[in-house]
């Protein structure tokens, strides 16, 4: 009998990992999706999987691990994409939309170093860490100009084993992965005054086919709305900013008693400049507090702050 439900994901064991919590929460929520058989999960090999010599930002930025997977979809090939969210442009194909997300894990990143180092302010002077994004090289570089950075690409235990071998001294990691695959207790938490996440970082965001009625009414049976919210003023900054692989750019929303609270950053590459925004308001408002978030960024950012 052929699944009810065909998921698209990437192949590493955190993408398959994500891929089964969704399964799991279809199957508690929808009782036509609860048999064994009910939900077939599909590997894609995404462009950004295949590129591991070369930063992310000089080949084609944000998308490279969903362009594959969005293909299947709007071919029919697969009915929904798990995906995480901070893979995720600011706009999906026409044809598609992020229909659910599961609730947020801690957005926070990790510092992994050697020889009892627990805080970015331990390294010693000159310390060779490894991070192949840009968002995390100009904060360390703003916080530790002395640091020397590195190219460090691979998945959560290719870096793991590469700074165990010593190839660098200390790597940044998302809180959020290490939970799902076990390893929470690896590293210590980044404060976010010293290393503000990425947009989206800790989410985990179901795609869709906008047509398709059916698969639409069984995600809205597992989507927290709350995580939502607060990806929806994430992603309106980053919308404003027009934000890619290649500018350095944070944002991190939450809701608490009085709403909801976003912190939003630019920096230059070499941590030189950075630029940081705070809003308060409504849940509802979200992207409204989101897009004027990323105008006040660009305005005290000034001309051609985001283009270098």
């Amino acid at each position: 009998m052929a699944p009810f439900l065909k998921l698209g994901t990437r192949g590493s064991k955190l993408a398959l990992t994500q891929a089964g919590l969704v399964r799991d929460a279809l199957a508690q929520a929808v009782p036509a999706l609860a048999g064994p058989d009910a939900i077939a999960i599909e590997v894609i090999r995404t462009t950004g999987d295949a590129i591991q010599d070369r930063p992310l930002s000089e080949a084609g930025g944000k998308g490279l691990f969903v362009k594959e997977i969005e293909e299947a979809m709007l071919s029919r090939r697969i009915d929904i994409a798990v995906h995480s969210m901070k893979d995720m442009p600011t706009a999906q194909p026409p044809g598609l939309a992020i229909a659910a997300f599961l609730p947020r894990e801690d957005a926070r990143d990790v510092l992994i170093a050697g020889d009892g180092v627990r805080a970015i302010a331990e390294l010693r002077r000159g310390a060779v860490v490894g991070t192949s994004a840009l968002r995390r090289r100009a904060q360390l570089l703003h916080h530790r100009p002395d640091l020397s950075l590195v190219m460090l690409r691979g998945n959560v235990d290719t870096r793991l084993a590469k700074r165990a071998r010593g190839e660098v001294e200390a790597t940044l990691l998302a809180l959020a992965g290490l939970k799902r695959l076990g390893l929470g207790h690896v590293g210590t938490p980044v404060p976010e005054d010293e290393m503000l996440p990425a947009v989206g970082q800790g989410a985990i965001c179901i795609e869709c086919r906008i047509d398709d009625a059916r698969t639409r009414d069984w995600l809205a049976a597992i989507d927290h709305g709350a995580t939502a919210t607060c990806v929806a003023a994430e992603h309106a900054m980053l919308a404003v900013l027009d934000g890619s692989c290649r500018t350095p750019i944070a944002g991190h929303a939450v809701l608490d008693g009085s709403g909801l609270f976003l912190r939003g950053l630019i920096a230059k590459p070499d941590g030189s400049q950075l630029v940081s925004v705070e809003r308060r308001g409504a849940a509802a408002d979200a992207a409204a507090l989101g897009r004027d978030a990323g105008q006040e960024l660009l305005r005290r950012g000034g001309p051609g702050f985001l283009a270098t």
